[in-house]
């Protein structure tokens, strides 16, 4: 009997100071959109680099420009990308390595509804990652697979080695118990759902397997949820999907239902982390192993949120552990050498999607799972860049592993005990724009950790080839034993007794004679005779034995080829078995769907007829609005009416404002034309009584004539209004006077600048009652009735006139003064020496002259021929 031994994973030697390194190997994989109206804010620029658009509406900085980012990858996967594609890259090296005895991790990250799932499981026909590489790894070690039981987890995450007879006991042990839960068969039926993951054109194999050994395979499934770890193969005595539970998030305590316990986390000797109390089920194909899978699958927590139907409200880790030991010398049995024993393990993580609150309205325990999640991503992130910053500075900062279940878990991947690839998953709509922008932040610095290359395992010393060797020797003994049929020589067994019975007696062996010499030749010759017969039957039973070891042998054969072709017919008696089932459970399912369908078909119906009756209340409302609308606008045509009436009166309105002020503007220029008539005329006769002689009486003063065309201007004025004319616009017409009646008992106001020249002239203008200021004020205004202001002049000949500028005072309605001129006086002196442009009044010229001032200006000129002024009074 073979002795038991015991193989635990090698404790972890110090590394090296001179260790090379690889970075983490992040990938991109882009989900198609939703729909086709959908904005896109992801571009596949090359197979390794992406770039994020701003969508719509979206400032990206402050200048309020959008601003376009690119990101780049070991390998970006587009659209079109198919599973076997992304496996080829990604899995089948992580899967080379673990057949090799190296760890490997590979985990999925990104928002959530960005595929994660579907990347690492599938779909009918479109298998994940997971399925894929459990594929490949039966179709790799299938035949040289130990029996079940060889290897045995213990409790310390280590593996004990049982002997052949230890490992059949224990099979019978445990299909003897009904307790116990059994290790899941080939026989029992498979999920429909996932019955045809993986096309057979499809599968992967490794071509360098070391055939001189044996493996076996352990498979173990958890889920760390609000950072609490879960066993999902844990067999439970309630359903972890839908417990019952009561207000408060408290479980029914009874005898059938008991909440699930969490699982620890624990350092092995060799410093490797590992769950403690975590069923780990040996599988012997891929079948089986996937519907371990699917068991623990059901009972892992998913939620419908507003981002994800089928949302994974927690990380779930699927772990794949090869066992392999070498086979003896002679290549028959297992080696029992626990430091041979290699044991290697790929983790399958799919994390959960980090998510907004905001977006996803969670509320309770969705809310907490949530922040649960996002804390975790967090912790991760943090790790990575402590790594980052410890490698690339030199520091020696302490990573926080154990913040997060997550990363206390994964802590020796990252301390160099095997490879790490990371896919992320991206959803190129614009809604999860600034999600998306903090996974490729996130990524693009995982890409500058690196992690310590794992070593080979060291090489066995027994020759190669010994499982061949062992299988070509049995082989040909069977070949000849099957060539032989029977006994060596053809010889007949029923010899052997002919034989025995034809022995001679001995014969009498006294001596009665010294000299009798023929009983002891005699008896020589019996002896020797006996002897002959004695070698003859030892070479038969040889013979006979040897033919009776050729048989067991052969027997022995032929049964195990029975057994072989028994457990082949039962194979494919639970593939029929199982097809049966399949299609059971694909009509259950069918009839499940269709029910559904009638259901969503009664739901549709019902949701069209609210449609419908939200259109008619719509169409009423439309109508009712395009009623108002009608009514709006005939009452907005109605004031435009108005306003046009009113717009046409105002402007009648103002045109006659407008008219009646031109004609008082026109009355008052005829006024002011009348005025500077009377001057003329004034002028003229002040002309003619100087030239008359002194004998002439004085004309009397013509009276004003009434023009006929005042009349008539005045019949209009009063024709187009009776209010009298704003009295700022239209002055007041004052006849004008003669010099000598200015005399008269009014008082003046005679303003004299302080600028002004003294002329010695003979005449001078004296006012009398007036009073002289320099400058004019209102005290002195309001004592006087009349105003003259005394303005000095350089003329056009070089010599000074000297204007008076004459005006009435009156008070206006405020209670001041205000000055009105009426009339301007020149007194210019002249040198009698000087030619003068003007012919003088005694030179005969009489009405050459008097039409030469007739043309002037309406201001009178007292100008003297002797070189002397006038005196007058004003």
């Amino acid at each position: 009997m073979q002795r038991a031994g015991k193989g635990k994973t090698p404790r972890r030697a110090k590394k090296p100071s001179n260790i090379e390194k690889d970075p983490v190997g992040v990938y991109c994989r882009i989900r198609p959109l939703g729909g086709e109206d959908e904005e896109c804010c992801v571009e596949m620029i090359s197979s390794s680099t992406i770039q994020l658009h701003a969508p719509d509406g979206l400032k990206a900085n402050r200048n309020g420009e959008y601003k376009e980012t690119q990101y780049s990858f070991k390998k970006v996967f587009g659209i079109k990308t198919t599973q076997i594609e992304l496996f080829k890259d990604v899995a089948k090296p992580l899967m080379e390595d673990l057949i090799h005895g190296k760890n490997g991790l590979l985990f999925t990250y990104g928002v959530t509804g960005s595929g994660k799932t579907y990347t690492m499981t599938g779909s009918p026909g479109e298998g994940g990652l997971l399925p894929r590489s459990l594929d490949m790894l039966f179709n790799s070690i299938g035949p040289f697979q130990a029996k079940r039981f060889v290897f045995k987890p213990d409790d310390k995450n280590g593996i004990e080695i049982q002997s052949q007879v230890d490992a059949l006991l224990e099979r019978q042990k445990r299909d003897n118990q009904q307790s116990v839960p059994k290790t899941p068969s080939s026989r029992q039926r498979a999920d429909p759902e996932f019955a045809d993951m993986i096309n057979p054109e499809e599968a992967c194999k490794s071509e360098t397997v070391d055939e001189d050994c044996c493996y076996s395979v352990l498979v173990s499934y958890i889920e760390i949820y609000n950072n609490y770890i879960y066993d999902l193969l844990e067999d439970a005595p309630f359903d972890l999907i839908r417990p019952k539970w009561l207000d408060g998030n408290t479980p029914v305590r009874n005898k059938e239902f008991t909440p699930p316990q969490s699982k620890i986390l624990r350092e092995d000797q060799n410093h490797n982390m590992y769950v403690a109390g975590c069923t780990e089920v040996e599988v012997k194909s891929t079948e089986e192993a996937f519907e371990v899978f699917w068991k623990g699958q059901k009972k892992r927590r998913i939620a419908n949120t507003q981002l994800n139907r089928e949302s994974s409200r927690s990380h779930s880790v699927f772990t794949v552990k090869l066992v392999q030991a070498p086979l003896d010398a002679d290549g028959d049995y297992i080696l029992q050498d626990k430091n041979q024993v290699n044991v290697s393990q790929l983790c399958l993580v799919d994390l959960a999607g980090s998510e907004r609150t905001n977006r996803t309205r969670a509320e309770g325990s969705r809310l907490r799972e949530a922040g649960n999640i996002n804390q975790s991503l967090m912790t991760l992130r943090t790790c990575m860049e402590v790594l980052r910053e410890n490698q690339m500075c030199g520091t020696n900062r302490m990573v926080p592993y154990r913040d997060s279940k997550v990363t206390h878990l994964f802590k020796n991947y990252f301390d160099g005990e095997g490879k790490v690839r990371m896919i992320v998953c991206v959803n190129p709509k614009a809604d999860d724009y600034e999600e998306t922008l903090l996974v490729m932040r996130f990524a693009e610095m995982t890409q500058e950790v690196e992690v310590a290359r794992p070593v080979d395992r060291p090489i066995c010393g027994l020759a190669a080839g010994r499982r061949q060797r062992n299988q070509a020797f049995k082989e040909e003994l069977s070949r000849r034993l099957e060539e032989r049929g029977g006994p060596s020589n053809g010889e007949d067994p029923g010899l052997m007794n002919q034989l025995i019975e034809s022995l001679p007696p001995l014969p009498s062996c006294e001596l009665s004679d010294p000299s009798d010499d023929q009983t002891l030749p005699r008896l020589i010759e019996v002896l020797e005779r006996r002897h002959r017969i004695r070698q003859m039957m030892t070479e038969q039973f040889n013979q006979t034995a040897n033919t009776i070891k050729s048989k067991l042998q052969q027997f022995d054969s032929q049964l195990t080829a029975k057994e072989t072709a028994l457990y082949d017919q039962q194979s494919k008696l639970g593939e029929k078995d199982k097809v049966i089932n399949n299609q059971r459970t694909e009509l259950e399912r069918l009839e499940k769907k269709s029910k559904t369908l009638e259901y969503k078909i009664d739901i549709l119906q019902k949701t069209t007829e609210m449609y419908e009756q939200d259109k008619r209340s719509l169409q009423h409302e439309l109508e009712s609005r395009e009623q108002r609308l009608q009514k709006e606008l005939a009452e907005k045509r109605r004031l435009e009416q108005r306003m046009q009436g009113m717009v046409t009166d105002t402007r009648a309105k103002w045109e006659k404002e407008c008219e009646r002020r031109v004609n008082a503007k026109q009355l008052e220029m005829q006024n002011k034309l009348w005025v500077k008539d009377e001057k003329l005329k004034q002028l003229k006769a002040i002309v003619t009584e100087s030239g008359g002689g002194l004998g002439s009486s004085p004309t009397e003063q013509p009276r004003k004539p009434e023009r006929p065309s005042r009349e008539r201007d005045r019949h209009n004025a009063q024709k187009r209004s009776a209010s009298p004319p704003p009295p700022s616009t239209v002055p007041p017409v004052r006849p004008m006077h003669r010099r000598s009646h200015s005399a008269g008992g009014e008082k003046w106001v005679d303003h004299k600048p302080a600028s002004n020249l003294d002329l010695d002239t003979v005449m001078q203008p004296i006012i009398p009652n007036a009073i002289k200021v320099s400058t004019p004020n209102e005290k002195a205004l309001s004592k006087c009735h009349k105003y003259v202001l005394r303005h000095q002049e350089l003329a056009s000949d070089g010599e000074i006139e000297t204007k008076l500028i004459k005006g009435n005072v009156f008070k206006t309605r405020g209670g001041g003064q205000a000055v009105q001129f009426t009339d301007i006086e020149t007194l210019k002196q002249e040198c009698p020496t000087a030619p003068s442009r003007k012919r003088r009044s005694g030179s005969g010229e009489g009405p050459t002259q008097t039409d030469n001032i007739e043309n002037r200006a309406p201001v009178p000129n007292t100008s003297s021929s002797h070189g002397y002024q006038k005196r007058r009074r004003p």
